[in-house]
């Protein structure tokens, strides 16, 4: 089955409405140092095709009960850089069209734009994750990824196609990028909703953040040796990460965006992930 419940690793602080999950490719090309799925794909920064994947989504979106949303997606990025040249996404967005299936996109690309023609015609939101305006932070922590000025302009576009938009700021990283939180916030204050989520760790995550970013790693250290443990991930303290969240909050919503937060125990509205931007 490529079309399955979104599950997130049994987090007991998610918070997602149920909707289901397909992941286009399998690993993702950006190679963003923070990343989290590594520690379940082999080889996850090497993007790879998934055989007969478009016969074999045909046959379950048929049986698909399309009341609910699926999302695009949350392990692999549905643009990575291969689909400029395969359109296997553009493929599926047709069946999607097809089949009048309701779904919920969100990358660190701007490879959407070339779809909106499809986008426009579904019932969708489409979403772009940025960690922060700053180019040079961005390239360090995101280093395949297409600039977050280039993602912004593409889900411009989106919203003056008529698309429900929406954002994630994620991870917010202390001492890096919580200092650029409000610039980024007003470079995407077209959105309608923005999910933030602080940075959680894993053993390779860390490793990895370690290595690229010495000098910030031996500020967050201390802090994440005395945060919690939550789901198999290191999380900031609590008192410290609702103390960012409650700043977060309060500058979105002062633009008047709808607020979210991701697997963290704190307030959201009116969902945490932007899905009810989806239309019915």
């Amino acid at each position: 089955m490529y079309i399955r419940p979104f599950d997130p690793w049994k987090s007991k602080l998610c918070t997602c409405p149920f909707k289901y999950t397909l992941n286009i490719y399998t690993g993702c090309d950006h190679a963003c140092v923070y990343c989290y799925i590594t520690a379940y794909i082999p080889k996850a920064f090497k993007v790879r095709i998934k055989e007969n994947l478009l016969p074999s989504l045909e046959r379950e979106l048929r049986k698909f009960d399309r009341r609910f949303i699926i999302s695009l997606s949350y392990s692999s990025d549905p643009y990575p850089t291969i689909e400029r040249q395969f359109g296997i996404t553009r493929k599926v967005l047709q069946l999607f069209k097809r089949y009048n299936i309701r779904c919920i996109i969100l990358t660190k690309s701007d490879i959407f734009e070339r779809d909106l023609d499809i986008l426009r015609e579904l019932k969708c939101a489409v979403g772009i994750t940025v960690t922060t305006i700053d180019e040079e932070k961005a390239k360090a922590l995101e280093p395949n990824a297409p600039s977050p000025k280039d993602r912004i302009r593409a889900l411009k576009r989106a919203k003056d196609s008529g698309i429900p938009v929406y954002a994630r700021i994620d991870p917010i990283i202390p001492f890096y990028t919580w200092g650029d939180f409000e610039e980024t916030v007003n470079a995407l204050s077209f959105v309608s909703h923005i999910t933030v989520s602080t940075l959680k760790l894993r053993a390779d995550s860390w490793k990895r953040m370690k290595a690229k970013f010495p000098a910030l790693m031996k500020k967050l250290e201390p802090l994440y040796k005395r945060g919690e443990r939550i789901s198999g991930y290191y999380y900031l303290p609590r008192d410290f990460r609702l103390e960012i969240l409650e700043g977060a909050r309060r500058i979105i919503e002062e633009k008047g965006i709808t607020f979210g937060s991701c697997r963290e125990g704190y307030y959201f509205y009116p969902t945490c992930d932007g899905s009810h931007l989806v239309p019915l």
